[in-house]
Order: structure tokens, then sequence, then C-alpha cells
């Protein structure tokens, strides 16, 4: 039996101490992954749609982990883009914010995300919630395979 393809995980996140964080537990997801951390809303849907040099080999993720307020492009305005794109609209999106706000929360719903998480401040919280999201979205739900992985 073949070992299970990496699972492909973008981050959005312009907090270079969340990043750094958030890298750092998914290192140690017990299923393979490849994490890809882009700062901003533009820089992601960049990667997304393969522009540029910097990301004319980027893969497909399984999942976006997306921060709501980052400068140029927020997460909201992500969350847009990716809706109104039926090539990419299929992604799934957990939205992983400092924010707390019930307009956050439903604008985000109402966008496309997949699911709202108020980062923990705690570190131990911030583990069980990305183990969580590990269990969730790499061992429990059936994912569409990218295009070029299908037989």
């Amino acid at each position: 039996m073949a070992a299970p393809r990496p699972f492909v995980l973008l981050l959005v996140e312009d907090d270079p101490g969340d990043a750094a964080l958030a890298k750092c537990v998914l290192k140690d997801w017990g299923h393979p992954n490849a994490v890809h951390h882009v700062s901003d809303g533009v820089e992601c849907l960049a990667f997304l749609r393969r522009q540029g040099e910097a990301y004319a080999q980027a893969p497909r993720p399984d999942l976006i982990l997306l921060d709501l307020n980052m400068p140029r492009l927020d997460g909201r305005e992500v969350l847009e883009a990716l809706h109104a794109d039926p090539a990419l609209a299929d992604i799934p999106v957990v939205v992983m914010t400092t924010s707390d706000a019930e307009p956050d929360i439903v604008r985000s719903y109402a966008l496309g995300a997949n699911s709202f998480i108020t980062k923990p401040v705690d570190f131990d919280r911030f583990q069980e919630v990305m183990r969580a999201i590990e269990s969730y979205w790499c061992k429990t739900v059936t994912l569409p395979r990218p295009p070029h992985d299908k037989a």
C-alpha cells in the first residue's frame, strides 16, 4: 500500500509570531503534510492562481487556514474572491482569527468559510485546536483529490 500523499495546507497569516507558532504545531501532525505560508490576501490569491514566478509551481491546497485581519487584502476579501471563482470555490477554508465578533462570524460563513475558529491565546489550547483541525480535515472527512491526482 502506498504511503498517503502529503496533506497540503496553505497558512494565510500576517503575524510572524502566529505563523511561526502554527508552523511549529503543524510539524507535529501525525499525518504527513506540506505547509505553505503567505502573509496576506494578495499573496494567497497569487499562490492559488499560480501567478508569478514564486507561485508558478504552487500545489493546490487541501485546506486553507485563513486569518481575517491582514494588510492589502483581508480575509473577508479573500473569501469573496474564492467564493466567486469556480476553480477555487471548493477548497475548504477554516477562518482562524483573533476576532470573536458576531458580524465577522456571520459574514465569514456567508462568504463560504467552512469553519470559524477564534485563535486561542494559550499555547496548550492552541495545540488542542490544531489537533482537532488535523483530526477532522486530515483523518475524518473525505476531500476531493486535486485534478492532477485523479486517475
